[in-house]
């Protein structure tokens, strides 16, 4: 294939992948953006397949067939809840395919390198091994922790700042002495030893980052593993694989700072150890107050009476699997004439984007769903609020404790309502740790037990 014919595909290649991104930008388009993306992958895959492979072509085809099958498998069994794990190990697998690469590349000794070509190509492997690195341990941790492997807790290692900063300047020193290196066998110590930290890295950046801030650590892994497929472009002179990996890479760092900015947070502080706990300990002021409990029939006469209801999910919803139940009772109401809306918090679930990818498998119409902040202000007029498992993104408290862990955080505020529904199972902390006195309000009722129990007796009910 000549190259001129192998630019152009992946050109055309690159234009589907920049219209993906596009597409995803709105649920509306999402369908399309995703065959473009498609169509863009198969395209680039068949090009390189084409221009580049040259022997043991059954093998590749073997292994290809292979990892298809296991993919179709794993994409038909993953349920839609548990996809912040599957995103966590894909971001995994990214990162260790970078560091076989970036050895493979570094052992290849049929193409050889002189001056400065030799040290930038050296710079490349090096970088883009450790990236690779990083990305795997640290996604396989955030793999253990949405999972439930692991424990959301954070894990705060005495002086982790101090180690984190030791392991940085150890990566740059090596990183000099492995780039002046002319014996290739002290070089690959020296990329062995960097590998390892970076690795250690991964997993201590990752397990000190609590529960309550991993939707910025699945975005960030996001970003991590398209700079090491960018790494990776440039060690094997991939102009495509250095486009793609700069688009993922780019727009996971740019999700990074939306979803920072929607927990009124900085990334350096989230990197350095954010907020979470998994057994939901309390923080900030004891909450006191009386709780007021309702059931089914007397929830049923304040969404028959009302004319306004926004339901705000959160990952409860997730772990209940209640989407189809949430679905069911939308579509009543609406028949019965009630307006009905979403509100959706940035960071509500483990991953951005979960609420709306959950509410789309249960076929809520994207019209009815919305972000905070195109719905905030207009809760005074809301006749009904249903909080579907929902803690942190609706604590009160980020507006008025100062000394709260969750201080400034945007926050949906349902309780400014005339009537809001909690759904939960008990008066457990979200996974931030902090007591929520929304549960206490005046107008607030409680309904306990499980979200999809409830929801599929209310819908019946209605």
């Amino acid at each position: 294939m000549s190259s001129s014919l192998v630019t152009v595909a992946y050109l055309a290649s690159a234009v589907l992948f920049i219209l993906a991104l596009g597409g995803l930008s709105t649920n509306d388009t999402a369908r399309r953006g995703n065959l473009f993306g498609i169509i863009g992958m198969i395209i680039a895959v068949a090009v390189t397949i084409a221009a580049f492979v040259t022997r043991h072509f059954e093998w590749l085809v073997a292994l290809m067939i292979v990892g298809g099958v296991i993919g179709f498998i794993l994409a038909r069994r993953v349920q839609m809840t548990q996809m912040p794990e599957l995103v966590a190990i894909l971001h995994s697998l990214v990162g260790l395919a970078a560091v076989l690469i970036g050895f493979a590349t570094f052992l290849d000794a049929s193409v050889e390198y002189v001056g400065v070509e030799e040290t930038i190509h050296e710079i490349e492997i090096y970088i883009g091994v450790a990236i690779g690195a990083l990305t795997f341990t640290g996604s396989v941790v955030a793999y253990g922790k949405l999972s439930g492997i692991i424990g959301g807790q954070p894990m705060m290692l005495p002086a982790r700042h101090w180690l984190n900063l030791a392991i940085f300047i150890a990566v740059i020193v090596i990183g000099v002495q492995f780039v002046g290196e002319s014996d290739h066998q002290q070089a690959t110590v020296l990329l062995l030893a960097m590998t390892a930290l970076a690795l250690v890295f991964g997993v201590h950046m990752v397990a000190a980052i609590g529960g309550a801030d991993m939707p910025v650590v699945i975005s960030m892994l996001n970003s991590y593993s398209g700079w090491a497929a960018a790494a990776t472009g440039f060690m094997l002179s991939n102009d495509l694989l250095i486009v793609t990996g700069a688009l993922v890479g780019s727009s996971g760092a740019i999700l990074s700072y939306i979803m920072c900015r929607a927990m009124n947070r900085h990334f350096i502080s989230v990197i350095a150890g954010g907020f979470g706990t998994s057994g939901g300990s309390s923080a900030g002021p004891s909450i006191e107050g009386k709780v007021q409990a309702i059931d089914t029939p007397i929830m049923v006469d304040l969404l028959n009476n009302a004319k306004d209801v926004m339901i705000v999910p959160g990952y409860g919803m997730a772990t209940a699997q209640a989407q189809h139940a949430v679905a069911d009772i939308t579509r009543a109401l609406i028949k019965k004439g009630v307006k009905v809306r979403f509100g959706i918090h940035p960071v509500a679930g483990r991953m951005p984007g979960h609420m709306n990818v959950l509410l789309a498998e249960a076929k809520v119409p994207y019209d009815i769903v919305f972000e905070m902040d195109e719905i905030n202000g207009d809760f005074p007029e809301v006749d009904v609020s249903i909080v579907v498992g929902a803690n942190d993104t609706v604590n009160p408290l980020a507006q008025e404790d100062t000394d709260s862990p969750i201080a400034g955080m945007p926050v949906l505020e349902v309780w400014k309502g005339q009537t809001t529904v909690v759904l939960k199972r008990g008066m457990a902390a979200g996974y931030a740790g902090v007591d929520n006195p929304l549960f206490v309000k005046e107008n607030t009722r409680m309904l306990f037990g499980d979200a999809r129990d409830s929801l599929e007796a209310l819908s019946q009910a209605l």
